[in-house]
């Protein structure tokens, strides 16, 4: 058996951060991971360059049953300070839309700069460490491994969600927490591309790589503008990813096809210009031409010149174009999503220290509990606050 004042179980974004924070402050810390390497969801994040942080990451960036959840562990440790750490360890990195923050070559940069300031913390990772059970005894909480035992004084949960099990997404944060009497608000796949139903997906056979720049809005009304990705099994790009979060089972989507354009200005436009001008031709000046081939092959829009389209045509063009609703099928679920909705209820947490009200010394940090970001950095900043919040608190 061995003896530490605090483990932590997950070697990721908000385990790292949390145990060098408490290393620091004097403390004896053990990392546990099942995995081969530490940090491997962020190695793969942001096609391998890790979108770490945002430069504006508020509560309203955030979804949570509490929204006020976030504020206090944000305000405390800002992407401000996350950004003077790398900064500091000579991260090169750059700025995209929407004040997303890359690694300029790769996210290894990053997990290295974690695991440095773990080492100079004076923490222990131990890989290879799969959790069989945890238990709560008078000196504090015995965590058995496949490898050992380990007690603490202090169990700092930072297992992750559900999402890409083949990176260790499991449901054992979920387990510990109901295990101890917390409440666990049901979870689903989050950030994540949908499919479509077998007639659509016939219909769109064939886009696979198109991209669209739209203006993406739920059935509760949330919108996002940014591109829209044709796949072979439905739709993503970073417009989906971001509604998909809000959406449910059995709801459809409403897409702008064209946010800059007034179609119905532009139809007139056409008719005086190019009356004799077919609408298919006129519309690929604005929409990639196989999208609009589908829709005249499916007579989903007119196939006539321009010159001829009636008033109510123009109506129809015009809302069809810009309120193109589908319904999807569904998720590409778990194996694919970036993140798990839903999680350890807030309610059941201290916002500054994330310490269980019901089980002293018990924490619950990161994707585990039910906070979920928006993409862009969002979830990697609040695994970086709620990692030093939890670890000044240790």
């Amino acid at each position: 058996m061995q003896k530490f004042d605090v483990v932590i179980i997950g070697a990721g974004a908000a385990g790292l951060m949390c145990a060098a924070t408490a290393g620091y402050r004097g403390k004896s810390v053990a990392v546990l991971d099942m995995g081969k390497k530490a940090g491997r969801k962020i190695l793969i994040s942001g096609g391998g360059r890790s979108n770490f942080t945002n430069r504006v990451a508020t509560a309203e960036n955030y979804l949570c049953q509490n929204p006020h959840f976030v504020k206090s562990c944000l305000s405390r440790y800002s992407s401000n300070d996350f950004i003077e750490l790398v900064e500091r360890h000579g991260l090169s990195y750059h700025e995209r839309l929407h004040g997303q923050l890359f690694c300029d070559n790769s996210a290894q940069d990053l997990v290295d700069i974690l695991l440095t300031e773990c080492d100079w913390a004076g923490v222990e990772i131990k890989l290879r460490n799969e959790v069989l059970s945890v238990a709560k005894n008078e000196q504090g909480y015995l965590v058995t491994t496949n490898q050992d035992e380990y007690l603490c004084q202090s169990l700092v949960v930072a297992s992750g969600g559900l999402t890409m099990p083949k990176l260790g997404g499991s449901p054992l944060g979920y387990k510990i927490a109901e295990q101890f009497g917390l409440k666990v608000v049901p979870t689903t796949a989050a950030l994540v591309p949908f499919t479509l139903h077998d007639h659509d997906k016939q219909r769109f056979d064939g886009l696979s790589g198109i991209s669209i720049d739209c203006l993406v809005t739920s059935e509760s009304g949330k919108q996002f503008r940014e591109n829209i990705l044709f796949t072979h099994r439905g739709l993503s790009g970073p417009a989906i990813l971001q509604i998909s979060s809000y959406w449910q089972a059995g709801q459809a989507v409403t897409i702008n096809l064209l946010p800059e354009c007034n179609l119905t200005e532009q139809l007139e436009n056409w008719r005086k210009d190019s009356p004799k001008k077919s609408l298919k031709n006129c519309l690929t000046q604005l929409l990639p031409s196989r999208f609009i081939e589908i829709l005249i092959n499916d007579k989903a829009l007119p196939d006539k010149p321009v010159n001829q389209l009636s008033h109510s045509e123009i109506k129809y063009i015009h809302d069809y174009l810009h309120n193109w609703t589908i319904k999807p099928n569904g998720t590409e679920g778990y194996r694919t999503a970036e993140v798990t909705l839903g999680g350890v209820d807030t309610d059941e947490l201290s916002s500054k220290t994330f310490e269980a009200k019901k089980s002293a010394g018990l924490y619950f940090i990161g994707e585990v509990t039910d906070v979920t970001g928006w993409l862009g950095g969002y979830n990697f900043q609040y695994a970086w606050s709620c990692g030093v919040a939890c670890g000044m608190a240790l």
